[in-house]
């Protein structure tokens, strides 16, 4: 008899295990609060215009060849390379510096401001580098059997890249380059992980080489929502079992073993393995009521910078853009040290601007573009009220505006603005925290809640929140690393 996992969210996280589990002969069953699959891996579309809910591209593609290869079926998704990678902004300037994979290429966006960059790039991306491989395996593919195992790998690691996990990542970009712009720029892959550079551990710099020489930045043809598309066609040809618009409220146990989780409507639902594709930590306060996760335990933690998102559909080419865009400040420190902590709208928001269209004409109308929008804020515990959501996004849009000679106000066909508590109720995001737990010493390896809960055998859990962290590629990594701990724990033979 096959064994049954029912899983408790439709992310990548979610949807990735499922795959995986049914190739190992699993019956999996999925478990849906939204009524769509996906998360925040999501699409909205009005009017002719398709957006991107949330993640607008990728790095690491690799990782989603290895999903499919591993759960015997050819790639459903066709890569679109990014070049230039993204395009950034700073306010008082007229000036793009657009950042191509080629150093060459890059070296001419910043010779007047940065000599010599080339050999000083290569100097910091070969540190980089090495992080990243030295890490790869030894802490970042593996599953830990508790603290001591994690410091036993971490001890494996070696110890040259000590000092990077003690400094800033901006302090290290400060001793590799001299100019303002090119540390910026270098330190907004940052932001992918929630944080700002002045608190983020300098052996990040390896999100650095995964973009400029590693494997770069793709989106999906199609949209990225092709991707959970894809995956959720797949599912379905191997019989599993989408239950959409049901939010689990409950977990039964019995004798150290979950027997059943329930619903908002008092169904339960039974298996032999269970898979919590939420927040992992969270979940083992609300619903496991543990101690260590209790909402004031939580609200110590450090969590990511929450998402403020507008979706614009305007009539007519913006020239001014790009498929990526960062627009940025004068006073970048400053602002990245107020930013978590702000209880009011900032009143000259930093942002990112995604224009798909650019790349995919199918996004938009004929001679329109959608323009998707994100701004960090800080999350609920600090700006809990967001009924002032529209004066911010008008603020957003009226600065972009001007900086692209564009009028988007008068040309908006489509608006839509999610603000942070929008994005906590719609997709379980604890305090509306986008990427869930920060990826501070304190918060990574098994020091991040662990993938096996603690008092439950059956019990797992997968997605950003757990090992071995956010992006993408590392979620479908976590989904690896769940099924190999539920493959050697509850085989199916």
């Amino acid at each position: 008899m096959k064994k049954n996992a029912i899983i408790v969210g439709s992310g990548l996280g979610g949807l990735s295990t499922a795959l995986r589990l049914t190739t190992l002969g699993y019956q999996v069953r999925i478990v849906e609060k939204h009524n769509t699959p996906g998360g925040r891996l999501n699409t909205y579309s009005e009017k002719g215009y398709t957006f991107d809910l949330g993640p607008s591209f990728f790095s690491m593609s690799y990782e989603f060849d290895e999903l499919f290869s591993s759960c015997n079926m050819e790639n459903p998704l066709t890569y679109q390379q990014l070049s230039p990678l993204y395009t950034v902004n700073f306010a008082g300037s007229d000036r793009k510096f657009q950042i191509f994979r080629e150093l060459e290429k890059l070296a001419q966006e910043f010779q007047d401001i940065e000599p010599d960059f080339v050999k000083k790039c290569q100097r910091y991306l070969a540190g980089a580098k090495e992080i990243f491989h030295d890490t790869e395996y030894r802490i970042v593919k593996k599953n830990f059997n508790g603290k001591l195992d994690y410091l036993m790998s971490m001890a494996g690691v070696p110890w040259k890249h000590a000092p990077a996990m003690f400094r800033s990542m901006w302090s290290e970009l400060d001793n590799h380059f001299d100019s303002h712009e090119v540390k910026v720029i270098f330190s907004l892959v940052a932001f992918f992980l929630g944080a700002t550079p002045f608190d983020t551990p300098a052996v990040y710099k390896l999100l650095n080489y995964t973009e400029l020489q590693h494997d770069g930045y793709w989106s999906v043809k199609g949209g990225m929502y092709t991707i959970t598309t894809k995956l959720v066609e797949e599912l379905k040809r191997r019989g599993v079992e989408f239950k959409y618009e049901t939010e689990i409220v409950r977990v039964h146990e019995t004798n150290g073993k979950v027997n059943a989780v329930e619903d908002q409507h008092g169904n339960r639902y039974t298996a032999d393995v269970f898979v919590i594709n939420s927040d992992a930590a969270s979940f083992r306060g609300k619903l496991l009521g543990r101690p260590k996760f209790n909402e004031k335990a939580l609200d110590k933690m450090d969590w990511t910078l929450s998402p403020f998102t507008i979706y614009l559909g305007v009539k007519g080419k913006v020239e001014g853009l790009h498929h990526h865009n960062y627009f940025l400040g004068t006073n970048f420190q400053e602002y990245a040290d107020k930013i978590f902590k702000l209880s009011v709208n900032p009143e000259k928001p930093y942002y990112y601007v995604n224009v798909s269209s650019k790349s995919d004409a199918a996004c938009a109308p004929e001679g329109c573009e959608n323009i998707f929008i994100l701004c960090p804020v800080p999350d609920l515990r600090f700006k809990p009220d967001w009924s002032d959501a529209n004066q911010l996004a008008d603020t957003i849009i009226a600065d972009l505006s001007e900086r692209t000679g564009f009028d988007l106000a008068g040309n908006t066909e489509v608006r839509r603005v999610m603000p942070p508590d929008e994005w906590q109720n719609t997709f379980n995001l604890y305090r509306g925290s986008g990427l869930g737990l920060a990826h501070g010493l304190n918060q990574i390896g098994a020091f991040r809640p662990a993938n096996k809960d603690e008092s439950l055998n059956n019990l797992y859990y997968v997605g950003a929140s757990t090992i071995p962290g956010t992006g993408l590629p590392i979620v479908v990594i976590s989904s690896k690393l769940v099924t190999e701990r539920i493959q050697h724990e509850h085989p199916t033979v």
